[in-house]
């Protein structure tokens, strides 16, 4: 299976939804970086479940288990092995499923594929795979942060049809934590909650859209031809459990426009540094970054498995109709937040390793 994302700073996930447990292997971290595990904690909070009525009620504290690779708080440049145990796992909850697929879930395909699946609250297609991910990038986020100066912010932008008004430049993570829904636009994010509380209500779901910025991103990050930087980033957001597009930049508006209108001019700012004037591009140009801020929106579609009954097939072959039972999120967004700031931190964090180590001869001035 594809478990393993990243190739300096490489993580490889594993666990299902209802198995023992779920976590990471984290290679590549450089040596003495310090960790606090309750800056880890800190984003497996942001993504655990039972945080509101918007999440599914599936009560896990989510306390994450570093068993290697660290030593008196700081990193040994060996695998980083982080643990975190299902406490509150209800395999039978999902009995139902044993035989019959979700319409829009990955039941159907992984049978088709794999012969054999775990029903048990879809195994490794639960977005509970992710805190793997959470857990790493919270490191990568670490080093970014203290080695780079890169700050990841991610909040939901869009659920269903109800938009916000959010300067990516200037919102703040206490903006963003300020409510459930996660929205730093307050007027819209009252309006968001009550939509995916009705969808709640009615046993339905609904989907939107996460936006994230990366501020202060070096210039030279990315590797075309195939390994772009948004190449990249694109591949992190889609391989996020319900993620359905990826858009950069001006992204598909970016279409309406002009050459003339949509190129960003250069400049020469005040410290002397090369600079765009605008940032249609998103801060990449060419598969490379340009030190402007990076800015991408990611679709999450409405969550699969929902009360409201539907027609599907049994793996018999048999025609019939599913109400699903089990635990589940009427919308994934607020808690895809800081999943999409991890793939991000992950994505970034391998790219600037990458960086570094060809960056290493003398230029000539």
């Amino acid at each position: 299976m594809g478990s393993v994302y990243g190739h300096l700073f490489r993580i490889s996930t594993f666990g299902e939804s209802h198995g023992g447990g779920v976590g990471v292997i984290l290679e590549g971290c450089p040596p003495r970086l310090p960790i606090d595990l309750a800056e880890i904690q800190r984003d497996l909070d942001r993504r655990r479940p039972g945080q509101s009525v918007l999440t599914t009620p599936r009560q896990e504290a989510d306390r994450a288990e570093i068993l290697s690779g660290v030593f008196e708080g700081r990193t040994l440049g060996t695998p980083i092995a982080i643990l975190v145990r299902n406490k509150d796992a209800r395999p039978s909850a999902y009995d139902e499923m044993r035989e019959t697929y979700r319409p829009s879930h990955a039941d159907y395909t992984t049978d088709a594929k794999y012969g054999i699946r775990n029903w048990q609250g879809g195994g490794r297609a639960s977005a509970r795979e992710t805190i793997g991910r959470v857990a790493a990038g919270a490191i990568a986020r670490k080093l970014l942060r203290e080695h780079a100066g890169v700050e990841v912010l991610s909040w939901v932008r869009r659920v269903k049809d109800i938009d916000s008004n959010v300067d990516p430049e200037t919102v703040t993570l206490e903006e963003i934590e300020a409510n459930d829904v996660r929205c730093p636009d307050p007027e819209a994010a009252e309006k968001m909650y009550a939509r995916i509380d009705e969808a709640r209500r009615a046993g339905d779901s609904v989907g939107g859209v996460v936006e994230c910025v990366a501020r202060g991103v070096p210039v030279g990050l990315g590797d075309p031809v195939f390994d772009k930087l948004e190449a990249d980033l694109a591949k992190a957001m889609m391989s996020l459990p319900a993620a359905k597009g990826f858009e950069i930049g001006s992204g598909f508006d970016g279409t309406l426009l002009t050459g003339s209108e949509h190129n960003d001019p250069f400049e020469i700012d005040e410290q002397g540094r090369t600079r765009t004037k605008t940032n249609r591009s998103g801060g990449i140009q060419g598969g490379i970054s340009n030190g402007e801020s990076i800015h991408l929106r990611i679709a999450f579609k409405p969550t699969a498995t929902i009360r409201t009954e539907q027609r599907t097939v049994t793996s018999r072959g048999e025609e019939t109709t599913l109400a699903a039972g089990g635990r589940h999120d009427p919308c994934v967004l607020p808690r895809a937040v800081p999943m999409v700031e991890a793939m991000v931190c992950l994505t970034l964090a391998d790219h600037w390793l990458r960086q570094r180590g060809q960056d290493v001869l003398p230029r000539n001035d």
